[in-house]
């Protein structure tokens, strides 16, 4: 399994990023996939999860309204689009996928806001 996240950057509060990540060594379109994030100084937190179906999501509620994952089954990839970034939304961001009893995580991207 390889997850590999790019994507992220330097943002303006009230900016946008999308985030990506690609996805390999398994089928893809079996898997709920999720993001994410670990803040300086904090530990790993979720971020939201989308179905494998691509129907259901959920956020956690800070990024609610502002955030959207969705996935493209025929490119294995997932994607997170953050809107009206804010300056507590700075961290390392990760996707991940539970595949056979194990948690497997992207090497992550950084995403920074600030004016």
């Amino acid at each position: 399994v390889q997850l590999v996240e790019s994507g992220g950057g330097l943002a303006q509060p009230g900016g946008s990023l999308r985030l990506s990540c690609a996805a390999s060594g398994f089928t893809f379109s079996n898997y709920d996939m999720s993001w994410a994030r670990q803040a300086p100084g904090k530990g790993l937190a979720w971020v939201s999860t989308i179905t494998t179906d691509g129907v259901d999501t959920d956020y956690e509620d800070s990024v609610k309204g502002r955030f959207t994952i969705s996935t493209d089954n025929a490119k294995n990839m997932v994607y997170l689009q953050m809107n009206n970034l804010k300056p507590e939304d700075t961290a390392v961001y990760y996707c991940n996928v539970y595949y056979l009893r194990t948690e497997y995580w992207g090497q992550g991207t950084q995403v920074t806001v600030s004016s």
